[in-house]
């Protein structure tokens, strides 16, 4: 049986074309992404007036136990911030005190940066309002901000294994039910900062959560509330 060794030339044109499908294929997967989300130390900011489903990559699941999770809708709002849509908590099925609310996406890759959004608390008895989600590993691990005017506060906590910590909080007096009011978070490593409406409120050290995940928006037990703007920006 004759040796098939590939002669040099071969060998060489052999390589050289399967490096080249392998870039067509990752930049393949970039573009793909960058298309939907942006890239690294780039904005982008999700407005919810695409489409009338969830934005593409966004999942709803619930921090707690619970039969059911809450019910998401892109939906019209003669209101919103941004027109024609806001994305909607329109129903919360038998909450409990103990559940979060939860709207995330793990495609969205962020550590350091900012993430603002504008939220409306519509209704709520046992809480009200919410805010935006940063750094999340799955629906029992991340961090939230959130503003509650029933309790006129605004908190930052991480969560842990579905345990909720409060690590800064703040009195923010003047916000009410059916109006919008923007949240804005600032990290840099352990260094997170909470704005509301413009007004810093909260600077505050936690590393317990350093690797990077994924964005969301938050509301707790029966807070049906509303969300437009969110808007992302990343750094290395």
């Amino acid at each position: 049986m004759k040796n098939s060794k590939l002669s040099p030339k071969a060998f060489t044109f052999f390589f050289s074309f399967t490096f080249f499908l392998f870039c067509l294929s990752y930049a393949g997967i970039c573009d793909e992404r960058e298309e939907l989300y942006g890239s690294l130390n780039k904005s982008l900011t999700i407005d919810f007036d695409q489409s009338s489903q969830l934005p593409e990559g966004f999942k709803v699941e619930t921090t707690g136990f619970t039969r059911h999770n809450a019910i998401w809708k892109v939906i019209k709002d003669d209101q919103a911030p941004s027109k024609p849509n806001v994305l909607k908590i329109t129903e919360i099925p038998s909450p409990s005190s103990s559940q979060f609310n939860i709207c995330w996406s793990d495609k969205i890759r962020f550590r350091d940066g900012t993430i603002e959004v504008k939220v409306r608390a519509d209704s709520g008895h046992i809480d009200q309002g919410g805010g935006p989600m940063w750094r999340v590993k799955d629906r029992m691990n991340y961090y939230v901000a959130r503003l509650n005017p029933l309790e006129d506060n605004f908190r930052i906590y991480y969560v842990k294994e579905g345990r909720r910590v409060m690590i800064g909080t703040s009195t923010f007096k003047g916000i009410k039910k059916g109006q919008w009011f923007t949240i804005k978070i600032t990290v840099k490593n352990d260094l997170i900062t909470g704005w509301v409406n413009g007004n810093k409120l909260i600077e505050v050290r936690d590393l317990t959560l350093g690797d990077e995940g994924g964005v969301g928006l938050w509301s707790k037990s029966d807070a049906a509330s509303s969300f437009d703007d969110l808007s992302v920006h990343m750094k290395e």
